[in-house]
């Protein structure tokens, strides 16, 4: 007879194998990605894969053959999950999605309208009015922030 663990035991145990297994913590990676994200094409989810793992996560040398592997485990899982994962090759929405789903995960439209709603825009008169270098500088410590954000991983996570 076979008993299914709870919930919770299932992610103590995949964090372990996680931290234990980088293929294991790759295919965690990737599966996360596109429960949240839609058409994103194979270099789009290494990129975010590698961001949090590291770079040369899928290997230097058979990287499209780990990443194939990896999908082929990916779409096993969230298929079980009842997630029907596909591929587009239109030229207007390409990569990886769920079929009968909205591009956007719930989630990440609740996000973007609270960046909405956060917009201020006595900051963008301000903008208009900064000299082409601080805005440089500006835009260098914002992609600089964001890589430290991307390389610790989603914070809700933690």
């Amino acid at each position: 007879m076979l008993i299914q663990l709870p919930e919770s035991a299932q992610s103590v145990l995949l964090r372990d194998a996680e931290k234990r297994d980088p293929v294991t913590a790759r295919r965690s990676q990737l599966a996360r990605i596109l429960l949240r994200e839609r058409y994103l094409s194979r270099e789009s989810l290494m990129f975010r894969v590698e961001s949090i793992m590291g770079f040369a996560s899928f290997g230097d040398k058979n990287w499209k053959d780990n990443f194939y592997r990896d999908m082929r485990v990916v779409k096993a899982s969230l298929r079980q999950a009842g997630f029907d994962l596909k591929y587009s090759r239109s030229g207007e929405k390409p990569g990886y999605y769920f079929a009968g789903e909205a591009p956007l995960h719930p989630d990440v439209k609740k996000e973007i309208a609270g960046a909405l709603k956060e917009i201020d825009q006595e900051q963008i008169e301000i903008y208009k009015h900064i000299s082409p270098a601080q805005k440089f500088y500006q835009a260098c410590s914002i992609i600089n922030l964001a890589r430290k954000v991307s390389m610790r991983g989603n914070p809700n996570e933690q």
